[in-house]
């Protein structure tokens, strides 16, 4: 195995987004097994500071394939479409639309109760996004259309968040 091998290859999984998480995790526990730097103290230093290089590898591989924006967006470059968030924002109207809804209707909603009404339709919009992403992924290798469900969904995450934090600073 090759410290160049792509985060797929490295843990020996098909290069699709669609995944079992039970797996991957399982996967991850195995090859830090097997490249613990103790694994390798009689082989002296150099044998270890190798082994730290594969364990930091595994792990950076690991945090990209299990958040599925994360593991989109590495499907997307590493068939030749990145997503370049910080340049390229452009997004349908209609989503650019339901953004500026859901601003508007955070920025009113001063009850625990529409907040939750608010945050559970941000979050079925996610788990909706993640069907999308699949099917132009894994059915349609339509990665321009998926780099567009990963800027979304990166959107989605942040809104997300604030809700919850509003929520948060509501019940607190």
């Amino acid at each position: 195995m090759s410290l160049q091998a792509n985060d797929f290859e490295l843990f020996g999984i098909p290069i699709q987004f669609s995944m079992k998480r039970d797996a991957l995790d399982a996967r991850w526990k195995e090859l830090q097994r097997e490249a613990h730097p103790d694994r390798f103290a009689v082989e002296g230093a150099a044998a270890q500071r190798i082994a730290m290089q594969w364990s930091v590898r595994i792990n950076e591989a690991y945090q990209r394939l299990k958040d599925p924006v994360k593991r989109a967006a590495y499907l997307c470059e590493i068939h030749g479409v990145p997503v370049n968030a910080e340049n390229n924002t452009a997004m349908p109207t209609v989503f650019l639309m339901q953004q500026m809804t859901w601003r508007e209707t955070l920025d009113e909603t001063q009850t625990q109760a529409e907040l939750e009404m608010l945050l559970n339709e941000v979050e079925m919009t996610h788990q909706q996004a993640l069907v999308d992403m699949a099917q132009a992924i894994d059915n349609a290798c339509d990665y321009h259309l998926a780099v567009g469900q990963v800027r979304a969904l990166m959107f989605i995450d942040r809104f997300a968040s604030e809700v919850r934090h509003k929520l948060d600073v509501l019940l607190d």
